[in-house]
């Protein structure tokens, strides 16, 4: 029989004192109430915050008036119930609710670190590489740069490539990172447009020289048509540094690039076509690829 899905609402039973229990977390034998910041209680064996959380166990060792067993004192805490609920069933073994949203993730981790848990942080560094928070990267690399997971910020990083970190609706995000986090990621961007400007003003690519001839009849020609999509592939891998619209799109569709295929040598008894269109676009594609993808 399959487990019936889990919802992002608490399930309240027993109004006791202005607030309600949950259901998972209502059983009599319990010696412990936590209250999240929207009055539903949590009962919960005081064993297992002392054995899952560093901040429980310090508050517990503190000397303290005991309550009455049938009447233990209420904790308030600053969480509300969605999010002390998906912390509690992490560390009490119970099936978990499924993080679909990075403010979701946010939440768990900003109370898992404050309350010293280790894993429930464990158990959010593999959620995190799962679908439909892979969609994200820029989230992702925030959370993986704040507590040092380099494989994650790595695979976030990649992710980015896709993404203009420029644009003003990321801009929230990068607020949220450190300094090298945010320099690391800039330069990673920085570094694959300015490596294919190098590379494309280079051997066997036609360089700078201000004097070209046609390989055929040697008459002066202009390289102009190369010049205008060598700045176009630029300019795109300001705004998307991955490559691939410039690879898969941008080298067959862009005016600049059809320009580019179709120029021919002035010289009406010559007419040599002067790009070679498939082994340029070979050698581009073989350029893009070889750029850091990672920070």
């Amino acid at each position: 029989m399959m487990e019936a899905e889990l919802s992002p609402y608490p399930a309240l039973v027993e109004v006791v004192g202005g607030g309600t229990f949950h259901t998972s977390f209502s059983s009599p034998d319990a010696d412990v109430i936590l209250g999240s910041n929207d009055h539903t209680l949590f009962r919960i064996h005081s064993w297992t915050l002392k054995t899952t959380s560093g901040w429980f166990r310090s508050l517990f060792s503190m000397p303290q008036q005991s309550p009455l067993p049938d009447h233990p004192d209420t904790i308030n805490l600053d969480e509300d119930a969605h999010t002390l609920e998906s912390l509690l069933r992490m560390i009490c073994g119970l099936p978990i609710i499924p993080l679909t949203s990075y403010d979701e993730v946010d939440e768990l981790l900003f109370a898992a670190e404050k309350y010293d848990m280790p894993g429930p942080v464990s158990l959010i560094r593999i959620l995190i590489m799962t679908p439909p928070l892979l969609d994200q990267p820029l989230r992702l690399y925030a959370a993986a740069t704040r507590f040092g997971w380099e494989e994650e910020a790595k695979h976030a990083s990649a992710q980015s490539l896709a993404l203009n970190i420029y644009a003003p609706e990321h801009q929230a995000t990068l607020r949220k990172l450190c300094t090298s986090a945010v320099l690391d990621l800039i330069n990673l961007h920085r570094d694959r447009r300015e490596g294919i400007r190098k590379r494309l003003s280079e051997q066997p690519f036609v360089t700078g020289s201000t004097v070209a001839s046609c390989p055929r009849c040697r008459r002066t020609i202009d390289h102009h048509t190369w010049r205008e999509l060598k700045y176009k592939v630029v300019m795109e891998m300001d705004v998307r540094p991955l490559g691939d619209t410039v690879v898969d799109v941008g080298l067959i569709v862009w005016p600049e690039a059809k320009a580019c295929w179709e120029a021919k040598c002035p010289n009406s008894e010559c007419t040599c076509v002067l790009y070679d269109k498939t082994e340029t676009l070979r050698l581009i594609r073989e350029c893009i690829d070889s750029l850091p993808k990672t920070t």
